[in-house]
């Protein structure tokens, strides 16, 4: 092999390396233009070999020049957060979230070239040594990659590849429900400016985003039904709910106190003519004395569902109303109870009570047999 000086010539179009300090350096050129690298080795052969391997990207098109190689992980979360501005998306201030209190401490500062399978499986034992569920490991990933596809598509590319990141396993189904007993004891514990709120999420199953844009505008008794908006829903899609059960009682007295009390507020659902924060204050005491502690307000949708169900209302009413784009979303809310298997085993046993009163029939091969 050629002996390479401090700043050893090579052929023409082969490059160079040379000692800068300890550390050796390569040469290139790219369209004209000298590219300077530092191998990060005090090893000149590790020099020339980073050379050889530089080079060869350059002839092959690979190489698409150093900025791929210097973008780190944070620089794509700030894609990704970007994206979800420019986008106007609702879970924009969930990113950054995320980003800030989970991403950056942990990998922000890691080079996108240098992340790969052994960098996800070292960040998913760190977060659940921390005490994260796979679910939430699972939404940080999915920024990460989200980053990854953004800067790859971006005109030139920011990175020349994207990692496999693969999805955890996740058992996050929630499987709680209220009975009808349950509702009217929280109900009675709940605090005033809540109970309407509980009695509308019990019977459609509306989300407590959509619930607290709802305006008295949107209210019509006379039809007896609620329109909510296309940008009011989670599905970008306009849904019209039935007044029903005890709704419209809660609705009337609402409308009354507020006429009354806060007639400048056009929210359905406030506290004191201010909006209804998502914490929603007061509904963990009220679960807690209702003895249905630790229920979210989402579960009021799982109950909902199940209701639907029972009543026997066509499945594409019931979809039309809790707001599911598929029917396969929706099942998932359709879980069955004690109470259902109580009642199927009622039925059961009714039916076959009924089988065994009728009077046992004579079998045909038994007619005139000789006794």
């Amino acid at each position: 092999m050629t002996k390479i000086s401090v700043m050893a010539k090579r052929p023409n179009g082969t490059g160079s390396v040379y000692l800068r300090g300890k550390i050796w350096w390569i040469k290139y050129h790219i369209k004209g233009k000298d590219i300077r690298e530092s191998s990060k080795s005090e090893s000149k052969q590790a020099a020339l070999d980073k050379l050889a391997v530089r080079l060869g990207d350059v002839v092959s098109g690979r190489f698409a020049g150093l900025a791929p190689e210097r973008i780190t992980i944070r620089e794509l979360c700030a894609l990704v957060i970007e994206d979800y501005e420019h986008g106007r998306k609702r879970s924009t201030a969930d990113v950054k979230w995320r980003c800030n209190a989970s991403i950056y401490p942990a990998i922000g500062t890691v080079r996108a070239h240098e992340f790969g399978l052994s960098q996800v499986k070292r960040y998913v034992a760190s977060r659940r040594h921390s005490g994260a569920a796979d679910a939430t490991i699972n939404r940080e990933l999915s920024i990460i990659r989200r980053g990854f596809a953004l800067a790859l598509q971006n005109d030139p590319p920011l990175v020349n590849r994207c990692p496999h990141i693969p999805k955890l396993e996740e058992d996050n189904v929630r499987e709680g429900f209220v009975e009808d007993v349950q509702y009217r004891a929280l109900l009675k514990h709940l605090p005033t400016h809540l109970r309407c709120l509980l009695v509308v999420g019990y019977h459609v199953g509306c989300r407590i985003g959509e619930l607290r844009q709802i305006r008295w505008s949107q209210v019509d008794f006379a039809a007896g039904e609620i329109k909510l908006a296309k940008r009011q829903t989670k599905g970008k899609a306009a849904r019209t709910l039935p007044i029903y059960g005890d709704m419209r009682e809660w609705l009337v007295m609402q409308k009354a106190e507020r006429d009354q009390d806060w007639p400048a507020c056009d929210l359905v659902f406030h506290w004191n003519s201010k909006p209804i924060g998502s914490h929603i204050k007061g509904w963990a005491g009220a679960c807690t004395k209702a003895g249905l502690d630790g229920l979210h307000f989402h579960d009021l949708r799982r109950s909902a569902v199940r209701n639907m169900e029972r009543a026997g209302m066509p499945r594409k009413i019931a979809t039309a109303i809790s707001g599911h784009k598929t029917e396969a979303v929706y099942r998932r809310y359709d879980i069955v109870s004690p109470q259902d298997l109580r009642i199927a085993a009622q039925r059961m046993n009714a039916y076959f009570d009924g089988l065994r009163a009728e009077p046992e029939q004579e079998k045909p091969e038994e007619k005139g047999k000789v006794q």
